[in-house]
């Protein structure tokens, strides 16, 4: 909802990538809108959304008054969104540590993951 994540448009803009583009379908702008209304590639996990919260419109103000309306609604907005964001941060992960990835996208061992882990590996906090 805060459109924070594994979007094109939200990495472009803290600099992990190079263009604000959906991996997916190829939409210019990868956004958490056009991941919920466009892209092709959740077009199975949108309609099953759909047929639960009963909406042909998902802009954010509708899903959240279907969300507050039942808890099967809010199961049903809540499992789209843990569907697609698992998946589109393990595609995430892939593109960081492949081979010939962007220099943007490699994955960067920053303060909070050194930590995390410590020198040692070990899980810290």
């Amino acid at each position: 909802m805060t459109g924070h994540g594994s979007f094109g448009h939200y990495l472009h803009k803290i600099g992990r990538e190079p263009n604000p583009g959906c991996h997916e379908c190829g939409d210019p702008d990868d956004t958490a809108q056009q991941t919920l209304e466009v892209c092709s590639r959740w077009a199975v996990e949108r309609q099953t959304l759909i047929s639960v919260v009963r909406l042909a419109n998902l802009s954010l103000p509708s899903i959240v008054k279907a969300m507050l309306h039942s808890e099967r609604s809010w199961n049903a907005v809540a499992s789209f969104c843990n569907t697609i964001m698992l998946q589109k941060e393990a595609a995430e992960r892939d593109r960081e540590e492949a081979a010939d990835a962007h220099p943007l996208r490699r994955k960067r061992r920053g303060r909070r993951q050194a930590y995390r882990t410590g020198a040692t590996g070990e899980r810290h906090g």
